[in-house]
C-alpha cells in the first residue's frame, strides 16, 4: 500500500493513485479539487438505507453516489452500468468535474467503494481513489462527520467509455471456448461450490466453468483496510491466478468483483475487467453452463 508521503506527493489529480489513507484525506479535505463521494451500498436483506445513513453522518463535504439509481434502469439486473450520458449527468449534478480528484468511500471499509472506483474508471476518470478503511476507520479515529443533504454546484463531466474494463454475457460465453481470460469469482467459497444458498432468490448455485475463487473479504485486514501489495499478490497467486495474463472478475452482482479488480490494480496488474452482470445474470439463466464444487 502506498504510504501517506507518497500519496501526498502524487495527489490530488494524479492518475494511478488508487488508494488514499484517512490521514491523507483529512489533510486535503478542503482542497477545491478533492471531491469526496460516499458510495455505500448494502444487500436488501441487510435492511439498511445507505442514503438515510449518509444524511445522518458523512465525511464533511461528501456527496452520495447511489449505485442502484445511477444505473441502467432498462434491465431487471441490479445496478448495471448506465450509459455514459446518464453517468455524466449524475456525477456532474454531484459537483464532480473532469479535473477533480475523486475519493470514494463506503460505510463498511472497502466494499462498494471499489465499485464506485471502477465505475468512474469505466467512464474515463482516472483521478479516482478509494479511502482505505472507509467511514468506519474515519470515525474510529475520531475524525469529523456532518449531517444533512449537500447542495453541490453542478459541474461539467465528460465521459470517455473504456470498454476494456467491462465484460458482458456474450463475451463471457465466448471465453468458455477461447479461455483467453482467467475468471476470478469474489463470492464465498460456499456459494462458489454450491454448498451455500445464493442470497438472491431464483439463482442456481455454482460457478462459471473454469473459474477460480478468491473471496473478496480475504483481501482485508481486521480494521477493514486492504492488505499491503505483497500480501495481496500472495492471495492472488495462492488462488491460482497468473498475474501475467488477463483476468475477468465476477461476484454476485458486480460489487465485490470490483474489490478484486482494485486489488489486482494495486499489485500492478492492468489487464483486468469486471463482468458486470456477474452471477445474478449467469446463475439466473437456464442456458448458461455451471460447475459445482471447489476450484481445481
Amino acid at each position: 500500500m502506498p504510504n501517506e508521503t507518497s500519496i501526498v506527493a502524487d495527489a490530488p489529480g494524479a492518475p494511478g493513485v488508487s488508494v488514499v489513507t484517512t490521514g491523507w484525506l483529512a489533510a486535503h479535505l478542503r482542497e477545491p479539487r478533492v471531491r469526496v463521494v460516499d458510495a455505500s451500498w448494502h444487500m436488501p436483506q441487510a435492511r439498511r438505507d445507505p442514503r438515510r445513513e449518509f444524511s445522518e453522518a458523512h465525511i464533511p463535504g461528501a456527496v452520495f453516489f447511489d449505485i442502484d439509481a445511477v444505473a441502467d434502469r432498462t434491465t431487471a439486473l441490479p445496478h448495471m452500468l448506465p450509459s455514459p450520458e446518464v453517468f455524466a449527468a449524475a456525477v456532474g449534478a454531484l459537483g464532480i468535474g473532469d479535473d477533480d480528484q475523486v475519493v470514494v468511500y463506503d460505510s463498511r471499509g472497502v466494499v462498494s467503494a471499489a465499485r464506485g472506483w471502477w465505475t468512474f474508471r469505466v467512464f474515463g476518470h482516472e483521478h479516482v481513489a478509494v479511502l482505505d478503511g472507509g467511514l468506519s476507520k474515519w470515525r474510529a479515529e475520531g475524525r469529523p462527520v456532518e449531517a444533512g443533504a449537500p447542495a453541490p454546484t453542478p459541474r461539467r463531466f465528460t465521459p470517455r467509455f473504456a470498454p476494456a474494463l467491462v465484460r458482458d454475457l456474450g463475451q463471457m460465453l465466448k471465453n468458455l471456448t477461447t479461455r483467453d481470460e482467467q475468471v476470478l469469482d469474489a463470492r464465498s467459497a460456499g456459494r462458489f461450490a454450491a454448498t451455500e444458498p445464493e442470497p438472491r432468490a431464483g439463482l442456481r448455485g455454482g460457478h462459471i466453468p473454469g473459474s477460480r475463487n478468491l473471496p473478496s473479504d480475504t483481501l482485508y485486514a481486521a480494521d477493514g483496510t486492504l492488505l499491503p501489495p505483497e500480501a495481496l499478490r500472495l492471495r492472488f497467486t495462492e488462488a491460482g491466478v497468473d498475474l501475467t495474463a488477463p483476468v475477468v472478475t465476477t461476484c454476485g452482482s458486480g460489487i465485490t468483483a470490483s474489490v478484486l479488480a482494485l486489488g489486482l490494480h494495486l499489485v500492478g496488474h492492468r489487464a483486468v475487467a469486471v463482468y458486470d452482470g456477474s452471477w445474478t445474470e449467469w446463475g439466473g439463466r437456464a442456458d448458461t453452463p455451471i460447475e459445482e464444487g471447489s476450484a481445481r
